[in-house]
Protein backbone atom coordinates (compact mmCIF):
# COMPACT_ATOMS: atom_id res chain seq x y z
CA UNK A 1 0.00 0.00 0.00
CA UNK A 2 1.15 3.51 -0.82
CA UNK A 3 1.87 6.10 1.85
CA UNK A 4 2.43 9.24 -0.21
CA UNK A 5 0.05 11.82 -1.65
CA UNK A 6 2.81 13.34 -3.78
CA UNK A 7 0.70 12.90 -6.92
CA UNK A 8 -2.00 15.27 -5.61
CA UNK A 9 -2.08 19.08 -5.76
CA UNK A 10 -1.35 20.83 -2.46
CA UNK A 11 -4.98 21.92 -1.99
CA UNK A 12 -6.09 18.29 -2.18
CA UNK A 13 -3.42 17.24 0.32
CA UNK A 14 -4.60 19.97 2.69
CA UNK A 15 -8.24 18.91 2.33
CA UNK A 16 -7.43 15.27 3.05
CA UNK A 17 -5.31 16.20 6.07
CA UNK A 18 -8.21 18.17 7.49
CA UNK A 19 -10.67 15.35 6.78
CA UNK A 20 -8.44 12.80 8.52
CA UNK A 21 -8.25 15.05 11.59
CA UNK A 22 -12.05 15.34 11.66
CA UNK A 23 -12.49 11.56 11.34
CA UNK A 24 -10.04 10.96 14.18
CA UNK A 25 -11.88 13.47 16.39
CA UNK A 26 -15.14 11.57 15.92
CA UNK A 27 -14.03 7.97 15.43
CA UNK A 28 -11.44 5.74 17.07
CA UNK A 29 -10.07 4.50 13.75
CA UNK A 30 -7.51 1.76 13.20
CA UNK A 31 -6.92 2.56 9.52
CA UNK A 32 -7.99 5.44 7.30
CA UNK A 33 -7.29 4.58 3.66
CA UNK A 34 -7.81 6.66 0.54
CA UNK A 35 -8.82 4.55 -2.45
CA UNK A 36 -10.42 5.06 -5.84
CA UNK A 37 -9.61 7.81 -8.33
CA UNK A 38 -7.72 10.12 -5.96
CA UNK A 39 -5.52 7.23 -4.85
CA UNK A 40 -4.88 6.14 -8.44
CA UNK A 41 -4.45 9.67 -9.79
CA UNK A 42 -7.27 9.62 -12.35
CA UNK A 43 -9.82 11.82 -10.56
CA UNK A 44 -12.15 14.07 -12.54
CA UNK A 45 -13.33 17.65 -12.01
CA UNK A 46 -15.46 18.54 -15.01
CA UNK A 47 -17.86 21.40 -15.66
CA UNK A 48 -19.52 22.18 -18.97
CA UNK A 49 -22.61 23.86 -20.42
CA UNK A 50 -24.72 21.86 -22.88
CA UNK A 51 -26.47 23.24 -25.94
CA UNK A 52 -29.70 23.59 -23.97
CA UNK A 53 -27.96 25.98 -21.59
CA UNK A 54 -27.88 23.59 -18.63
CA UNK A 55 -24.56 23.51 -16.78
CA UNK A 56 -23.31 20.10 -15.70
CA UNK A 57 -20.66 19.52 -13.07
CA UNK A 58 -18.97 16.27 -12.10
CA UNK A 59 -16.37 15.92 -9.35
CA UNK A 60 -14.82 12.68 -8.19
CA UNK A 61 -15.27 11.86 -4.51
CA UNK A 62 -12.59 11.26 -1.96
CA UNK A 63 -13.22 7.53 -1.37
CA UNK A 64 -12.25 6.68 2.19
CA UNK A 65 -12.24 3.33 3.99
CA UNK A 66 -12.35 3.72 7.78
CA UNK A 67 -11.59 0.53 9.72
CA UNK A 68 -12.62 0.37 13.39
CA UNK A 69 -12.76 -2.19 16.18
CA UNK A 70 -16.29 -1.42 17.41
CA UNK A 71 -18.36 -1.10 14.23
CA UNK A 72 -21.85 -1.04 15.87
CA UNK A 73 -20.78 2.04 17.83
CA UNK A 74 -20.47 4.06 14.62
CA UNK A 75 -22.40 2.26 11.91
CA UNK A 76 -25.95 3.57 12.23
CA UNK A 77 -25.52 6.79 14.20
CA UNK A 78 -24.87 9.38 11.54
CA UNK A 79 -21.10 9.58 11.89
CA UNK A 80 -20.53 9.74 8.14
CA UNK A 81 -22.90 12.67 7.76
CA UNK A 82 -21.29 14.45 10.71
CA UNK A 83 -17.86 13.99 9.14
CA UNK A 84 -19.10 15.34 5.81
CA UNK A 85 -20.80 18.31 7.47
CA UNK A 86 -17.73 19.24 9.49
CA UNK A 87 -15.49 18.84 6.45
CA UNK A 88 -17.61 21.36 4.53
CA UNK A 89 -18.23 23.84 7.32
CA UNK A 90 -15.03 23.72 9.36
CA UNK A 91 -12.42 22.70 6.81
CA UNK A 92 -13.94 24.24 3.69
CA UNK A 93 -13.66 20.92 1.87
CA UNK A 94 -15.29 21.31 -1.56
CA UNK A 95 -14.56 17.77 -2.76
CA UNK A 96 -17.41 15.29 -2.07
CA UNK A 97 -16.70 12.58 0.50
CA UNK A 98 -17.66 8.93 0.18
CA UNK A 99 -16.94 7.03 3.39
CA UNK A 100 -17.32 3.32 4.09
CA UNK A 101 -16.95 1.86 7.57
CA UNK A 102 -15.87 -1.70 8.32
CA UNK A 103 -14.66 -3.59 11.36
CA UNK A 104 -11.14 -4.94 11.68
CA UNK A 105 -12.50 -8.49 11.47
CA UNK A 106 -14.49 -7.72 8.30
CA UNK A 107 -11.49 -6.07 6.70
CA UNK A 108 -9.14 -8.93 7.55
CA UNK A 109 -11.62 -11.54 6.32
CA UNK A 110 -12.34 -9.72 3.07
CA UNK A 111 -8.69 -9.14 2.21
CA UNK A 112 -7.66 -12.62 3.27
CA UNK A 113 -10.37 -14.32 1.21
CA UNK A 114 -9.44 -12.41 -1.92
CA UNK A 115 -12.46 -10.10 -2.26
CA UNK A 116 -11.04 -8.00 -5.04
CA UNK A 117 -12.57 -4.71 -3.96
CA UNK A 118 -10.52 -4.87 -0.77
CA UNK A 119 -7.53 -6.50 -2.42
CA UNK A 120 -7.41 -3.59 -4.88
CA UNK A 121 -7.55 -1.14 -1.97
CA UNK A 122 -4.51 -2.75 -0.35
CA UNK A 123 -2.73 -2.57 -3.71
CA UNK A 124 -3.75 0.90 -4.97
CA UNK A 125 -4.81 2.70 -1.79
CA UNK A 126 -2.95 5.32 0.21
CA UNK A 127 -2.64 4.87 3.97
CA UNK A 128 -3.63 8.21 5.52
CA UNK A 129 -3.63 7.02 9.13
CA UNK A 130 -2.98 3.87 11.11
CA UNK A 131 -3.24 3.42 14.87
CA UNK A 132 -0.44 0.87 15.04
CA UNK A 133 -2.59 -1.57 16.98
CA UNK A 134 -3.19 -3.89 14.03
CA UNK A 135 -1.17 -5.15 11.10
CA UNK A 136 -2.37 -4.61 7.58
CA UNK A 137 -3.64 -7.99 6.28
CA UNK A 138 -1.99 -9.71 3.34
CA UNK A 139 -4.26 -9.90 0.31
CA UNK A 140 -5.03 -13.23 -1.31
CA UNK A 141 -4.84 -12.88 -5.09
CA UNK A 142 -7.64 -14.40 -7.16
CA UNK A 143 -7.10 -15.63 -10.69
CA UNK A 144 -9.03 -14.08 -13.57
CA UNK A 145 -11.07 -17.29 -13.73
CA UNK A 146 -12.00 -16.97 -10.06
CA UNK A 147 -12.95 -13.30 -10.48
CA UNK A 148 -15.13 -14.16 -13.45
CA UNK A 149 -16.83 -16.95 -11.54
CA UNK A 150 -17.66 -14.61 -8.65
CA UNK A 151 -18.97 -11.97 -11.05
CA UNK A 152 -21.22 -14.53 -12.76
CA UNK A 153 -22.66 -15.63 -9.41
CA UNK A 154 -23.28 -12.03 -8.35
CA UNK A 155 -25.00 -11.27 -11.64
CA UNK A 156 -27.20 -14.34 -11.57
CA UNK A 157 -28.33 -13.82 -7.96
CA UNK A 158 -28.72 -10.06 -7.75
CA UNK A 159 -30.08 -9.37 -11.22
CA UNK A 160 -32.78 -12.01 -10.81
CA UNK A 161 -33.63 -10.67 -7.37
CA UNK A 162 -33.95 -7.13 -8.77
CA UNK A 163 -36.25 -8.34 -11.55
CA UNK A 164 -38.48 -10.05 -8.99
CA UNK A 165 -38.89 -6.76 -7.12
CA UNK A 166 -39.82 -5.09 -10.41
CA UNK A 167 -42.50 -7.75 -10.95
CA UNK A 168 -43.76 -7.10 -7.41
CA UNK A 169 -43.90 -3.38 -8.29
CA UNK A 170 -46.03 -4.15 -11.35
CA UNK A 171 -48.41 -6.30 -9.29
CA UNK A 172 -48.84 -3.59 -6.65
CA UNK A 173 -49.21 -0.93 -9.32
CA UNK A 174 -51.93 -2.88 -11.15
CA UNK A 175 -53.99 -3.23 -7.96
CA UNK A 176 -53.46 0.51 -7.25
CA UNK A 177 -51.38 -0.04 -4.09
CA UNK A 178 -49.20 2.86 -5.04
CA UNK A 179 -47.19 3.24 -1.85
CA UNK A 180 -46.37 -0.47 -1.88
CA UNK A 181 -45.49 -0.15 -5.56
CA UNK A 182 -43.11 2.72 -4.78
CA UNK A 183 -41.27 0.63 -2.17
CA UNK A 184 -40.93 -2.34 -4.52
CA UNK A 185 -39.66 -0.04 -7.28
CA UNK A 186 -37.05 1.42 -4.93
CA UNK A 187 -35.89 -2.08 -4.06
CA UNK A 188 -35.63 -3.02 -7.72
CA UNK A 189 -33.50 0.06 -8.46
CA UNK A 190 -31.32 -0.55 -5.42
CA UNK A 191 -30.66 -4.15 -6.43
CA UNK A 192 -29.90 -3.29 -10.04
CA UNK A 193 -27.26 -0.91 -8.70
CA UNK A 194 -26.01 -3.64 -6.36
CA UNK A 195 -25.70 -5.98 -9.32
CA UNK A 196 -23.40 -3.60 -11.18
CA UNK A 197 -21.27 -2.89 -8.11
CA UNK A 198 -20.83 -6.57 -7.28
CA UNK A 199 -20.03 -7.62 -10.84
CA UNK A 200 -17.45 -4.88 -11.24
CA UNK A 201 -15.97 -4.69 -7.73
CA UNK A 202 -17.19 -7.67 -5.65
CA UNK A 203 -18.52 -5.12 -3.12
CA UNK A 204 -21.65 -3.16 -2.26
CA UNK A 205 -21.81 -0.56 0.51
CA UNK A 206 -24.26 -0.74 3.41
CA UNK A 207 -26.66 1.90 2.19
CA UNK A 208 -30.11 2.19 0.66
CA UNK A 209 -29.37 5.68 -0.65
CA UNK A 210 -29.93 5.64 -4.41
CA UNK A 211 -27.88 8.81 -4.83
CA UNK A 212 -24.80 7.22 -3.27
CA UNK A 213 -25.28 3.95 -5.14
CA UNK A 214 -25.81 5.80 -8.41
CA UNK A 215 -22.63 7.82 -7.97
CA UNK A 216 -20.63 4.66 -7.40
CA UNK A 217 -22.12 3.01 -10.48
CA UNK A 218 -21.54 6.13 -12.58
CA UNK A 219 -17.84 5.87 -11.75
CA UNK A 220 -17.80 2.35 -13.19
CA UNK A 221 -19.67 3.09 -16.41
CA UNK A 222 -20.78 6.37 -17.97
CA UNK A 223 -23.77 4.55 -19.50
CA UNK A 224 -25.78 5.10 -16.32
CA UNK A 225 -25.43 8.87 -16.02
CA UNK A 226 -28.78 9.64 -17.68
CA UNK A 227 -30.90 7.06 -15.88
CA UNK A 228 -32.34 9.46 -13.33
CA UNK A 229 -31.97 12.93 -14.85
CA UNK A 230 -32.14 15.81 -12.36
CA UNK A 231 -31.88 18.83 -14.61
CA UNK A 232 -35.25 20.29 -13.60
CA UNK A 233 -37.03 20.74 -10.28
CA UNK A 234 -39.66 18.24 -11.41
CA UNK A 235 -37.04 15.56 -12.17
CA UNK A 236 -35.38 16.18 -8.80
CA UNK A 237 -38.70 15.88 -6.96
CA UNK A 238 -39.58 12.64 -8.73
CA UNK A 239 -36.22 11.08 -7.87
CA UNK A 240 -36.64 12.19 -4.24
CA UNK A 241 -40.01 10.43 -4.17
CA UNK A 242 -38.31 7.20 -5.20
CA UNK A 243 -35.48 7.67 -2.69
CA UNK A 244 -37.89 8.34 0.16
CA UNK A 245 -40.00 5.31 -0.73
CA UNK A 246 -37.64 2.89 1.03
CA UNK A 247 -38.76 4.13 4.45
CA UNK A 248 -41.65 6.52 4.00
CA UNK A 249 -43.79 4.45 1.64
CA UNK A 250 -44.03 1.89 4.43
CA UNK A 251 -44.04 3.92 7.63
CA UNK A 252 -45.11 7.50 6.86
CA UNK A 253 -48.85 7.85 6.36
CA UNK A 254 -48.27 11.27 4.79
CA UNK A 255 -46.23 9.80 1.92
CA UNK A 256 -48.16 10.03 -1.34
CA UNK A 257 -47.23 9.11 -4.90
CA UNK A 258 -49.48 9.22 -7.96
CA UNK A 259 -49.98 6.77 -10.80
CA UNK A 260 -48.37 9.19 -13.26
CA UNK A 261 -45.33 9.66 -11.02
CA UNK A 262 -44.92 5.90 -10.71
CA UNK A 263 -45.24 5.44 -14.46
CA UNK A 264 -42.39 7.91 -15.03
CA UNK A 265 -40.16 6.33 -12.39
CA UNK A 266 -40.92 2.83 -13.65
CA UNK A 267 -39.67 3.84 -17.10
CA UNK A 268 -36.40 5.01 -15.54
CA UNK A 269 -35.96 1.80 -13.53
CA UNK A 270 -36.73 -0.27 -16.63
CA UNK A 271 -33.93 1.64 -18.37
CA UNK A 272 -31.69 0.87 -15.39
CA UNK A 273 -32.55 -2.83 -15.74
CA UNK A 274 -31.66 -2.92 -19.43
CA UNK A 275 -28.38 -1.07 -18.90
CA UNK A 276 -27.48 -3.29 -15.96
CA UNK A 277 -27.88 -6.44 -18.02
CA UNK A 278 -26.00 -5.02 -21.00
CA UNK A 279 -23.08 -3.54 -19.08
CA UNK A 280 -22.65 -6.50 -16.74
CA UNK A 281 -22.67 -9.06 -19.54
CA UNK A 282 -19.98 -7.10 -21.35
CA UNK A 283 -17.92 -6.83 -18.14
CA UNK A 284 -18.15 -10.58 -17.48
CA UNK A 285 -17.19 -11.39 -21.08
CA UNK A 286 -14.00 -9.38 -20.62
CA UNK A 287 -12.75 -11.50 -17.72
CA UNK A 288 -10.32 -13.41 -19.92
Amino acid sequence: MKKSLAHLPQEKKDELKAVVEIIRELIDAEFIILFGSYARGDWVEDRYTAEDGITYEYKSDYDLLVVVQDLPKYQYKGYRNRIKSRARKLAGCTTPLSIILHSVDEFNQAVGSGEYFFADITKEGVMLYRSGRFRLPVARKLSVKQRKSKAEVHFRNWFESAKEFYIDFENAFNRKSYNKAAFELHQAAERFYHTVLLVFTDYKPRTHDLTELGKRVDQLSSSFKGVFPQNTDEEKCLFELLKRAYTEARYNMAYKITRAELEYLAERVAMLQNLTEEVCRVKISRFI
